[in-house]
């Protein structure tokens, strides 16, 4: 059982996540990064801090980024070329966050992380009504699932049946690494916490959009607060996206 209350000694860089698998990188195409200066200080940073892959994960959401590979690839190209220029070795890679609403379409050739593994994310407003349907939909296909911050859920916190509804259904769950630092709020802190506990998480990212994300996840990282919190968990980042 994963414990918080273990002695650690201090670590001040995140290499033992290493991998990002949800990020806000690519620049002006979201609510990210906006500009190729301000993507290349993320990534120069992100890879000071321990990471050696970074993988983009740009909205996707017909109503308000109706993003699609034709203007997601282009742009990681260009900043693959940046990061070249500018000496920076991480190695970046690209897929997308996809908004399952309830039209969603569950079809083939959608972004995926690597392989089959596909992001998606829902309203922090209300549950999607036929989210379940949505990932059996996707399953079919042939995509592993992962739902990007069920801590950020509030509809879900009084009602931890639905986590573990969704768990069963075969779903994978990815934390914010800011949300066990409070910086989404109390209530989802606690959420994080009690998910950890029950070892729901599979995967982590910084779901980094802006200069006060950086800001809050360098100091956890260099202080050694964040592993202190959350370092000896067992995300599988490494081992299914190394």
């Amino acid at each position: 059982m994963f414990s918080f209350f273990q002695k650690k000694n201090k670590v001040s860089d995140i290499e033992w996540l290493g991998i990002d698998i949800h990020s806000h990188l690519l620049p002006g195409i979201d609510d990210g990064a906006k500009t190729m200066e301000d993507s290349l200080k993320y990534i120069h940073r992100l890879q000071e801090l321990g990471f050696s892959k970074l993988i983009c994960t740009p909205h996707i959401y017909s109503d308000i980024y109706p993003n699609t590979p034709e203007t997601i690839l282009p742009v990681l190209q260009s900043v693959q070329q940046q990061v070249k220029s500018a000496g920076i070795t991480v190695e970046l890679g690209a897929a997308a966050e996809y908004m399952a609403q309830s039209d969603f379409v569950a079809a083939e050739g959608l972004l995926t992380l690597s392989g089959n593994y596909i992001l998606i994310e829902m309203s922090y407003l209300v549950e999607t009504p036929n989210i379940e349907q949505i990932i059996f939909d996707l399953q079919v296909k042939g995509y592993q699932v992962i739902l990007a911050h069920p801590e950020r859920y509030n509809f879900y916190h009084k009602l931890p049946e639905r986590y573990q509804r969704l768990k069963d259904s075969g779903c994978l769950m990815q934390m914010n690494l800011l949300s066990v630092l409070g910086y989404y709020g109390k209530s989802v802190q606690i959420i994080a916490e009690n998910l950890l506990q029950k070892n729901f998480y599979d995967l982590a990212g910084t779901d980094l959009h802006h200069d006060r994300h950086l800001a809050s996840l360098s100091s956890a990282v260099t202080d050694g607060t964040l592993y202190k919190k959350i370092g000896d968990y067992g995300f599988r980042n490494k081992e299914i996206f190394g």
